[in-house]
């Protein structure tokens, strides 16, 4: 209550509140009460607080666990198989949106006091109803499934998240095909997806497995069918079709044609298709199979009709089509020394190695599983040297040098040997030819070109070399010849229709590719790059233009992925590119899809592939 006391000049009121003391004059006080009234009021509210006891929820749960235990005061009882679980509905629909639906719908069971779940596990819908009251739960290898799949009937989420996490955490080649299969019927996508790629990537383990042996005839052929499986080979996706039918052949063969249209037949060789399958007593009277088989073999024998015979059979795998291999090159930094590899199935560039020193406008090539590098220059003078990596051991080692110093030269595989095409010595444009006997371990000459060549594009079809294009000295070229490694001599071909430096080639379905170039002067380097590709029949002795890049290029690396064509980097006359292109032949268009840029931009790399099983 406030209190008065008299002093000099005119009374004072004093009000003590929670240690707050408000003066004021007494002729004041009389219009004041309402302020004071006020006052007072504020005061005690900015004095209240919050009280708050940690841990409440959790505390509060745990008694409710312990009326759970003792069945007290609880309000439904959950039946499923020979399990009676009494227990609370508010604690049950607080943890799962299931139950939630159940009990506050106007759904029978909202009013029922005992409420049976058809084919549910009784150990673990105690289980589940435990952890809605204690947000625990143990995962166990012997019953983690039926947890996961009563899981997801109860929508449980944390619980179904926990499980396929545990599983995840238990994939093994032997186990994988369930838990695949499981996950595929729960609707589990991130566990199915994880599964599945496990799968895939360990197959060659996986087909030895028991589990493999018991897939259903549809099974088998979601995963024959699969273009991801990790295989060497076309042969051993077949060898496993086998190994499935003769597991039980009096009710699989009914099957065969079907699933053996899954495997690549026309990826297969001739030899292989009439060995194992032509002649082989599962497939003689099954007339699809027959079919299948003549596709395959006139994907061989009548070569010139292979745009026409394509299919998802004439695609290889992503594992089939090996490594790509991105060798040096010209980069920002005046000369890449990496090798980095691409694998379709990863879709992603990795270092494999370095080389032992900077060469340009070099050439490289695999020769009997290793990858020879051969000659260029180290931006001070042209080189002879040869170097060889050793893929199994990733050592590198020197071989025997040419006979003469090369840069801007082109290498080709024909028949084993190894060709070393025209290039620069450093003085002078070169014509001469020299081919690396692997066997002999030594270099020698053979008949030289008409025309001398450097930055010449060099590919190989129906056994003869191509030396495609280049310069001269004065001048880009047109021009093409090819050279018999049987008669020793080289003829000319039809001429391009484009002059072309820095040409890159390939060869795929039987036609020889000249991608990007230029026709650029000695004394404007930088002229005239081009986007334009054209397309070499050698039967008819005809070039024709095909779809274009996406950007005109020069000193771009070409190989074939696969069924495609792939354009790799080179200089669009302001920088060095990471882009990588396919060419679809069928489709006759450019797709920067499927293959991801190289890690750094590059002019001039030379660009392999790498079988997986040791083929070149």
């Amino acid at each position: 209550m406030p209190t008065a006391r008299s002093n000099k000049g005119d009374p004072e009121i004093r009000l003590n509140k929670a240690d707050t003391e408000i003066r004021f004059s007494q002729r004041e006080a009389s219009t004041s009460e309402q302020s004071i009234s006020s006052i007072v009021s504020s005061i005690s509210i900015s004095q209240d607080e919050n009280f708050r006891v940690l841990k409440h929820a959790e505390n509060s749960l745990k008694v409710m666990d312990s009326y759970f235990q003792k069945q007290q005061l609880t309000d439904v009882t959950l039946v499923a198989g020979n399990r009676r679980i009494p227990a609370h509905r508010l604690v049950l629909s607080a943890g799962s949106e299931y139950f939630a639906a159940m009990f506050t719908s106007t759904l029978r069971e909202s009013a029922q006091h005992e409420i049976e779940l058809m084919g549910v596990d009784g150990d673990a819908l105690l289980a589940l109803v435990q952890y809605c009251y204690t947000g625990c739960i143990e995962l166990r290898e012997d019953s983690v499934e039926t947890l996961l799949g009563t899981a997801c009937l109860l929508q449980l989420n944390p619980v179904v998240k926990a499980c396929c996490h545990f599983l995840i955490k238990q994939l093994h080649p032997s186990n994988c095909l369930g838990i695949r299969m499981f996950a595929d019927t729960q609707g589990c996508a991130h566990l199915l997806s994880v599964a599945h790629a496990y799968t895939t990537e360990h197959f060659m383990e996986v087909i030895s497995n028991q589990e493999f042996l018991s897939l259903s005839g549809n099974e088998v052929a979601k995963l024959l069918e699969s273009e991801d499986v990790n295989v060497p080979s076309e042969e051993t996706i077949f060898h496993a079709l086998m190994t499935w039918l003769q597991h039980d052949p009096d009710n699989r063969c009914k099957d065969a044609s079907k699933l053996l249209s899954y495997v690549k037949l026309p990826l297969l060789s001739p030899a292989f298709i009439t060995d194992n399958i032509e002649s082989n007593e599962v497939f003689r009277d099954q007339r699809a199979a027959q079919d299948l088989v003549m596709e395959a073999l006139k994907y061989h024998l009548l070569p010139e009709r292979r745009p026409l015979l394509q299919s998802g059979r004439t695609r290889p795998r992503k594992a089939t089509v090996g490594l790509l291999l991105a060798v040096g090159g010209m980069d920002a930094n005046k000369g890449a020394t990496s090798i980095d590899a691409f694998s379709l199935r990863d879709n992603a560039w990795k270092n494999l190695a370095n080389m032992s020193g900077r060469r340009l406008q070099f050439g490289a090539a695999v020769v009997e599983k290793k990858l020879l590098v051969v000659g260029g220059r180290d931006g001070l003078k042209t080189l002879n040297t040869v170097e060889c990596f050793d893929f199994s051991s990733l050592i590198w080692n020197t071989l025997p040098p040419m006979n003469t110093h090369r840069h801007g030269l082109g290498v080709a595989v024909l028949e084993g040997p190894l060709y070393a095409v025209g290039g620069h010595d450093g003085w002078s444009f070169l014509n001469t030819v020299e081919r690396w006997d692997p066997a002999a371990r030594q270099w020698s000459y053979i008949a030289p070109m008409s025309t001398q060549r450097s930055t010449v594009g060099v590919a190989v079809l129906n056994n003869k070399l191509y030396a495609v294009g280049g310069r001269d000295g004065s001048s880009c070229l047109r021009t093409v010849e090819c050279y018999d490694p049987h008669t020793n001599k080289w003829t000319p071909c039809a001429p391009m229709s484009k002059r072309r430096g820095g040409v890159g080639v390939g060869v795929v379905n039987g036609y020889l590719y000249a991608l990007g170039g230029h026709d650029a002067p000695a004394s404007n380097p930088s002229a005239s790059r081009f986007d334009c590709v054209e397309r070499y029949d050698p039967k008819t002795d005809t070039w024709t233009m095909v779809a274009a890049m996406s950007v005109a290029r020069d000193a771009v690396g070409v190989c074939v992925l696969g069924d495609r064509l792939l354009a790799v980097g080179g200089y669009d006359g302001q920088q060095y590119l990471t882009l990588v292109e396919a060419y679809d032949p069928h489709l006759n268009e450019w797709q920067e899809v499927n293959v991801s840029p190289l890690k750094m931009g590059r002019a001039g790399p030379c660009v392999v592939v790498k079988n997986l099983i040791g083929k070149t």
